[in-house]
């Protein structure tokens, strides 16, 4: 049975050799994994445990977790337990939620379980959010009690909350401490807390009352209390604050962490900015899928069963298809000037199709700019009439351009200028409605990723066919008589 054991030293032969690549390898951290990962599935297949060991000691835990989640199944488990402890639990906050699910399985024993005890108790409220509630149950039964209360804490909140994301690890001074007192402070609570850079400052009932750095301590002087050196305005957020706008107040503001206070105004933990890039990956992989169609839920896309990845995409799939069968009914319903100029139905899915893709490009923009504030002082008349003007701009060059070519190959003035026209109306209406259905879902409280480019588009496809056969009707009939 392999144990945690102490770092073996290897001299000599190609472990040496191996040490040395990781130590002065320059190329991406990508590159570095796959050399780690090969290397390592190599001294796995010869059972050279030793040689792998020293293979993994001057690698950081990141690059391990990328290096073991690229080896086959059955030699995962082998390599997680060739780390030694301290390794094991950075190594295990960093992996892949499925790999982390297949160890707790493949295991089952106390030393996995003390490495999810150790792990933070931010990252283990996230992986028991993975996890089935039968698992879930056994491994808090088996934590030590104070990390029993750190989890059961953040597990009382809502997902996607301040709440739920935030780290009970945090230190905390009083008022009539002195700096010699609070730098011991940290001294001896630095290894259990989550970052030191921040110190916050609480009275008897944790009501938050102040804010210092570390620097601050540092260059005080050791008998000034905190309470003179403590900035009083903090800026904090509550427990039922969504993680996104957390994530853009750090964002905004520069921040390491933020605190986070109940509604009485008692700290209860930080979220730091190593969640904050968490949540961003989250919360844009999400409206990326939303704008595709795709609903998602919270779980991981390419971890879900097929089965329940089909009934999410059908619906949308049923309402694009029904709200399509309205260009059926234009086309039907125009079939007299289409059955007077056949060659008319020759430029329909040109013209639905840059349509769609104008209502895309504008809707896309305005979204991306809804979930990062940047139109928050524009305003919402101003961001329509700019990408109507737009609309105006591109349809009037691609207009010209299309006109041109349709006549060159119909021969036919009316087809040309029905096509010109409606190539411009198009943009315009394409690009308005792109920009406004957006900020209209906003304001009546949905997400605006809902109004994605796949509705855009369909809706631009029923009102352009219509734009289009009508003025072709106008145009045959002022041409020909």
């Amino acid at each position: 049975m392999l144990g945690w054991g102490g770092l073996f030293r290897i001299r000599g032969g190609a472990v040496l050799t191996n040490n040395s690549a990781a130590r002065t390898f320059t190329g991406s951290r990508k590159e570095l994994s796959e050399l780690v990962r090969a290397q390592l599935q190599v001294l796995l297949e010869q059972d050279n445990f030793q040689g792998a060991k020293a293979l993994l000691v001057p690698v950081q835990p990141v690059d391990i977790a990328d290096a073991i989640e690229g080896l086959p199944e059955t030699m995962q488990a082998i390599a997680f337990r060739l780390l030694s402890k301290d390794e094991a639990i950075e190594v295990y906050e960093h992996l892949d939620s499925s790999i982390q699910q297949l160890l707790i399985e493949d295991f089952k024993r106390q030393d996995v379980l003390d490495v999810v005890d150790k792990m933070s108790p931010d990252d283990r409220a996230r992986l028991f959010d993975e996890l089935p509630a039968k698992v879930v149950r056994r491994l808090v039964e088996q934590l030590s009690p104070q990390e029993r209360q750190s989890t059961a804490l953040l597990l009382g909140y809502g997902a996607g909350t301040a709440g739920r994301t935030m780290t009970p690890e945090y230190l905390s001074l009083k008022e009539n401490m002195t700096a010699a007192d609070a730098i011991d402070r940290i001294r001896n609570l630095a290894d259990v807390s989550e970052t030191v850079y921040y110190l916050y400052v609480t009275d008897t009932a944790r009501h938050l009352s102040g804010i210092l750095s570390l620097r601050d301590v540092v260059v005080a002087q050791p008998q000034q209390t905190i309470g003179e050196i403590m900035t009083r305005d903090v800026v904090s957020v509550f427990t039922d604050a969504d993680q996104e706008d957390v994530a853009r107040m750090i964002q905004r503001y520069d921040f390491l962490a933020v605190p986070v206070v109940d509604r009485e105004g008692r700290l209860v933990g930080i979220v730091t900015v190593d969640d904050v890039i968490d949540i961003l990956e989250e919360e844009t992989t999400e409206d990326i899928y939303t704008l595709g169609g795709v609903q998602s839920g919270s779980d991981d896309y390419f971890q879900t069963n097929l089965l329940t990845v089909a009934r999410r995409r059908v619906v949308w799939l049923l309402v694009l298809l029904i709200t399509n069968t309205g260009t059926s009914a234009v086309i039907s319903s125009q079939q007299d000037i289409l059955q007077r100029v056949v060659s008319l139905a020759a430029f329909i899915p040109l013209l639905i199709g840059t349509g769609g893709n104008v209502g895309a490009q504008s809707s896309t923009v305005v979204i991306r700019g809804l979930n990062t504030d940047r139109l928050r002082t524009i305003g919402a008349f101003r961001v329509i009439y700019r990408e109507a003007a737009a609309g105006a701009i591109l349809g009037l060059m691609l207009a010209i351009v299309v006109a041109v070519w349709a006549y060159f190959l119909q021969q036919d003035l009316a087809v040309s200028i029905a096509v010109g026209v409606s190539l411009m109306a198009i943009s315009i209406l394409a690009s308005t409605a792109g920009s406004s259905l957006p900020l209209l879902f906003q304001k009546i409280g949905l997400d605006p990723a809902l109004m994605s480019a796949p509705f855009i588009t369909t809706a631009v496809d029923v009102l352009g066919v219509f734009i289009y056969l009508s003025v072709a009707r106008i145009a045959v009939d002022a041409t020909r008589g």
